[in-house]
């Protein structure tokens, strides 16, 4: 079984405000990416969010994911993706890592990745659009150990550095594997792809 961790426990500090609860169309951006997860047959779908803060899980109501809170009000994506490892249960073959500021994934991508891995199991799939490595990466649960305890420096960057052999890059067809949303900019194009106009925050 493949499960998807998605981080969500982040300040926001160069969006100015809670990315990740700013709308698109009707739901938020993190609803946005659960929704494509579930939708792309991911059946255990793993949110981990900032101690304290109740909104994101408030934003994802209705939908059949897990919870799992990140202690460290200041901690990186690779504390996060520890927090949801040790979440995981015991059946996880694999975990697809999906931004939870990455609206643009859609069912197809999660659902295609997926069926890559499952045909070459075993080691880490990034999705690469014109030589640039994105996400949602996969990497098989085998990796667990190495990513609670190495690699503090260098997150996920540093356990592909470190496999080489075992890296597959998966071709995309559009840079929505590269388009995160970190500043207002991206927000705003994020608001152009689906056309509407710009908001005031």
């Amino acid at each position: 079984m493949i499960s998807a961790i998605v981080p969500a426990a982040g300040q926001s500090l160069r969006m100015g405000q809670q990315k990740l609860l700013l709308p698109l169309g009707k739901i938020p951006v993190i609803a946005h990416v659960v929704d494509a997860l579930l939708a792309g047959g991911l059946s255990r779908v793993i949110v981990v969010t900032r101690a304290g803060e109740p909104r994101i899980a408030g934003a994802l109501v209705g939908r059949e994911i897990q919870f799992t809170e990140n202690p460290d009000p200041k901690g990186d994506m690779l504390s996060s993706v520890r927090c949801g490892l040790r979440a995981l249960p015991g059946d996880c073959e694999a975990v697809m890592l999906a931004l939870g500021d990455q609206p643009s994934i859609t069912p197809e991508l999660a659902r295609a990745l997926a069926i890559d891995y499952r045909l070459h199991p075993g080691g880490i799939l990034v999705p690469v659009f014109q030589g640039r490595r994105g996400h949602p990466m996969i990497f098989s649960i085998k990796f667990r150990d190495e990513i609670l305890q190495q690699h503090d420096a260098s997150g996920l960057r540093g356990l592909a550095l470190a496999h080489p052999q075992e890296l597959r890059e998966w071709t995309a067809d559009s840079a929505a594997v590269l388009e995160d949303m970190d500043v207002p900019e991206d927000y705003e194009r994020e608001l152009a792809r689906r056309g509407e106009g710009a908001r005031k925050s």
